[in-house]
């Protein structure tokens, strides 16, 4: 089990929903967005929220453009430095997804002050701290409140060169699908819940969700690296659709070659599995077709939510060895060429 700083305390107790778990589900943030009002875009904004992509992207100059984007959740441990640390990955994972290099961060913070010590807080800040001095970036300042549920994330911004600007709706027909990191950390956070989690899938679980995609800014180097997103809260599949109902294009993905944490697909064939990934399902299930050999557990690992999940890199054929090789050498070593893109209509077919 996980070490506990918090003394008779549960970091997760106060949270109705853990990590990115606690999105809004997918079905019904359409439903909230289709209400939004129409307003002026300048021709400066590059990326907005058209593509339901990993954050915006505005035009400085002809040689830099600025991303920036913002997450935030409650716990998914209780061990509050850890904590930090995998929020901070996360939020600036979405600069990575990009395609660009963080400069600075946001604070963003909420905690029920009379609940939670101080001492308890500060080292979720500081989590959070050790992160983004790994990323080689400051927190510059931010904003804290009083709330019922402990919150922490960044606001996060970066620098591009507009020409390297990596969409996750530019994938082309062809194009090879490559996942970053294994699957899994929704059904771990699940176990870890319930008390059913041991040291070695808690350190995996840390490993995953703590490791920074620093492969993107460079993948955005590379000519035939077309799109890339990064795998969150709406699951391998959820964020899959989103690259290919932009792109206009059919995914085809091999469960067999999907990658998964240790422990991942036992824990889920014992039930360990998070509401989030039935509300996932329900909100995009509609655009795809799987196997009539995928069970129901198996549909569950696709739609689980992941917390700081890995980079999907849509590239040529012939530049899989080039992407796979940048991965590996920046310690992701279970990264692997989970599918394609083709002509179709824009959804997921899924074979095993």
């Amino acid at each position: 089990m996980q070490p506990a700083d918090t003394g008779s305390l549960r970091l997760t107790s106060f949270s109705h929903g853990g990590g990115c778990g606690c999105k809004i589900a997918p079905g019904v943030l359409a439903d909230i967005l289709k209400q939004s009002k129409g307003f002026p875009v300048p021709p400066q904004l590059l990326v907005g929220i058209e593509t339901a992509d990993d954050a915006a992207v505005y035009k400085l100059n002809d040689e830099q453009a600025l991303i920036a984007t913002t997450d935030f959740f409650m716990p998914i441990v209780d061990d509050p430095v850890d904590f930090g640390r995998i929020a901070a990955t996360n939020a600036i994972s979405d600069v990575y997804a990009m395609g660009g290099t963080p400069i600075m961060a946001l604070a963003l913070v909420g905690m029920p002050i009379d609940k939670l010590p101080i001492e308890t807080i500060g080292k979720i800040l500081a989590g959070g701290e050790s992160v983004c001095a790994q990323a080689g970036i400051p927190i510059a300042g931010g904003h804290t409140i009083d709330c019922v549920e402990p919150i922490y994330g960044l606001v996060v911004m970066g620098l591009i060169h507009p020409s390297r600007i990596k969409r996750n709706a530019d994938a082309k027909a062809g194009d090879k699908l490559i996942l970053g990191k294994p699957l899994g950390v929704g059904i771990l956070s699940a176990a870890l819940k319930k008390g059913a989690l041991d040291a070695q899938g808690y350190a995996a679980m840390i490993a995953s969700t703590t490791q920074l995609n620093t492969p993107g800014k460079d993948l955005s180097g590379i000519e035939g690296v077309h799109a890339i997103t990064d795998v969150t809260g709406f699951g391998l599949l959820g964020h899959a659709r989103e690259m290919a109902l932009g792109s206009k294009l059919r995914a085809h993905i091999n469960l067999n070659s999907v990658p998964f944490l240790p422990q991942v697909e036992a824990l889920a064939a014992n039930g360990f599995i998070t509401g989030a990934s039935g509300r996932n399902w329900s909100g995009y299930g509609t655009d795809m077709t799987l196997a009539e050999t995928i069970s129901e557990t198996q549909k569950a690992l696709l739609c689980d939510p992941q917390t700081s999940g890995g980079l999907l890199v849509a590239c040529a054929a012939d530049s899989v060895n080039k992407v796979l090789s940048l991965f590996h050498a920046q310690g992701f070593a279970q990264a692997a060429v989970i599918g394609e893109l083709g002509a179709g209509k824009p959804g997921i077919d899924v074979t095993n």
